[in-house]
């Protein structure tokens, strides 16, 4: 005479049945956040913003 609700436990679903209305809006935030091009990474780009000169100083022909 087990009792078997206890051997049971309820099937993973995508979304948790607890979930609160905030932390459905931070998910969908981090989201969102995730979704938006990234800034090209690597190479010349890179190493400009790592020494803090701004893009395109390196032509000041091109300012005008």
């Amino acid at each position: 005479m087990s009792d078997h609700s206890d051997d049971q436990s309820p099937a993973p679903t995508d979304e948790a049945p607890t979930e609160t209305p905030i932390q459905r809006a931070l998910r969908e935030k981090q989201e969102a956040i995730a979704a938006r091009p990234k800034p090209p990474r690597g190479g010349r780009f890179q190493r400009e913003q790592a020494r803090r000169i701004k893009t395109g100083a390196a032509r000041p022909w091109s300012s005008k």
